[in-house]
């Protein structure tokens, strides 16, 4: 695989995931109650909490958390669908 697909990919995977969980949680806000409207807005944090380092002047806080709905893991499905199709 060449350095450019990579990049391709890699782009294409956190596009397909971070607009996937904007159309779940669009999605569900006009859902009634019930199992679908569930299904649409719960989520899953997956990552390391914010933390930080002082030393004297200097402060760093290291940190990164990913929000994973249903719609966005259909969202990554279809991009490497579509990439394996396209692709390879």
């Amino acid at each position: 695989m060449k350095r450019r697909e990579v990049i391709f990919l890699t782009v294409a995977l956190i596009l397909g995931a971070v607009v996937g969980g904007l159309l779940g949680e669009v999605f569900g806000s006009f859902l009634p109650e019930g199992a679908v409207k569930t299904l649409f807005t719960q989520s899953v944090s997956i990552g390391l909490k914010p933390f930080s380092i002082e030393v004297y002047a200097i402060s760093l806080t290291f940190g990164l958390m990913v929000k994973i709905n249903f719609v966005s893991v259909l969202m990554i499905i279809g991009v490497i669908i579509y990439f394996r199709w396209w692709y390879l």
